[in-house]
């Protein structure tokens, strides 16, 4: 054989074993067994997190029809309503408040529909509800959408998005087949819903009262209590710190800046870091955003919580509980209410119930007849100290509190709950005939 050929054969052979050693190496996998991490933390979550559309909604729609007024608050009725508004693209958004003369007239006028929510809404943070066909739009807050189906073109409808407690009006447009759409499906069968009469509180403000006497259901729950240690889990910075101690009707749990104390005779948590910073600004956006996003970091919407109310000089929002069918839920020690208050980077306060309306007792379920709102109005005027122009709303709710023949029994009680002076009272048939009781 000749040298130039052995020369081919090994060069050829080295690279052949070269190749094979390649091959191993880029499909060689270590056998490494699995390492646990003693630091890992699971994720506390005490019920399930909510999208932001269930947890910012409407309690309240107003179809005026001419000198006609109806209106909803069934909690169905009001799906249905945002989820076909939720399709809709809004375009071309601007601040029309100069332009406006008469306020009453915009949001009541014949044909409009009046989409009421219980608190102010950041329009960035609702971005995540509605869809804007421009990808920067105007800052503001609103409570009110106004939906008008009689003043269409063939190529626009408008909404508005007005903040009563601002006097600010925003104008979009929507597509006119939209508006045809919501004519055909809500505002044509609006005569189905609850009447509702006018009272003029003041010559920009008009409250809607429904009419007649109203039925509802009385509730009863079995209630459970939430589970303290997962609370715990979730909101101190290090669990393994936390030192727990019984306190009266209750416990007790603290580390270096918290504490969280659990009353088992309110049935209520609170949570306090007073060492948090609270000299700051933030805007309404970010405050409320920030404090739904606290909630659903350890799933704390046990029960049908809704946005309701924003403080920004006190950096603080409030969640109420709903009915099913609806209707907000009061209790003068805090018992229907989730209530935080933020520092700088932290939350300083979270007060809350612990526990959740777990067990409705169907067959102790009954209907009871409240007296008409005509007769509300009537005796909130008869008042010597009323005032017409604080007067912000009448509504049917439900009266939280323990059953008195079964103390283990929550009773969600039907009444009547009026708005005045930033603050809710409470009338019911007993205060129709003397005392008037106030909730805050």
């Amino acid at each position: 054989m000749k040298y130039e050929n052995i020369k081919s054969i090994i060069l050829t052979v080295l690279i052949l074993i070269s190749i094979v050693l390649t091959w191993s190496l880029w499909t060689f996998q270590p056998n490494y067994d699995t390492m646990e991490s003693s630091n890992y933390v699971a994720e506390i979550s005490v019920s399930e997190k909510q999208e932001l559309h269930k947890i910012i909604r409407p309690d309240l729609a107003l179809f005026h029809i001419k000198d006609r007024h109806h209106g909803t608050t069934n909690s169905e009725d009001l799906s249905q309503i945002m989820k076909e508004i939720k399709s809709w693209s809004f375009y071309d958004v601007k601040n029309v408040s100069d332009r406006i003369d008469n306020m009453n007239e915009l949001m009541h006028g014949s044909g409009n529909v009046e989409i009421v929510f219980p608190g102010e809404i950041p329009i960035e943070l609702y971005r995540g509800v509605l869809k804007f066909e421009e990808k920067k739009i105007p800052s503001f807050n609103f409570n009110r959408i106004i939906i008008n189906v009689d003043h269409v073109d063939k190529e626009n409808g408008t909404v508005y998005f007005v903040s009563t407690e601002s006097n600010q009006v925003y104008m979009s447009h929507i597509s006119t087949p939209y508006i045809n759409e919501f004519n055909r499906s809500h505002f044509k069968n609006a005569d189905a819903f609850p009447k509702y009469f006018p009272y003029e509180a003041t010559s920009q403000r008009t409250v809607f009262i429904p009419e007649g006497e109203q039925e509802l259901l009385v509730y009863k729950y079995l209630p459970a209590v939430l589970n303290a240690e997962e609370f715990k889990e979730a909101l101190f910075n290090d669990p393994s710190f936390v030192q727990k101690s019984p306190v009266p009707n209750g416990e007790e749990y603290t580390d270096v800046s918290s504490k969280m104390t659990i009353d088992d005779e309110s049935n209520m948590l609170l949570y306090v870091n007073p060492t948090v910073e609270s000299k700051y600004y933030a805007s309404t956006y970010e405050l409320v955003k920030r404090s739904i996003d606290f909630i659903n970091e350890h799933g704390g919407w046990t029960d049908p919580y809704r946005y309701v109310a924003k403080d920004e000089y006190n950096h603080s929002v409030t969640f109420r509980l709903y009915s099913l069918d609806g209707f907000p839920v009061f209790n003068e020690r805090g018992l229907s209410e989730i209530e935080e208050v933020w520092g700088r980077d932290e939350i300083s306060k979270y007060e809350r119930p612990n526990i959740s309306l777990e067990l409705p007792l169907l067959s102790e379920m009954e209907y009871t007849m409240l007296p008409s709102g005509s007769k509300v109005l009537e005796f909130l005027q008869s008042r010597s100290n009323f005032k017409p122009e604080l007067l912000e709303r009448i509504t049917l709710g439900y009266r939280m509190e323990r059953d008195k023949d079964a103390n283990q029994v929550i009773l969600l009680a039907p009444a009547w709950f009026y708005l005045y002076d930033q603050s809710w009272g409470q009338i019911t048939d007993e205060d129709l005939g003397g005392l008037l009781r106030g909730l805050e």
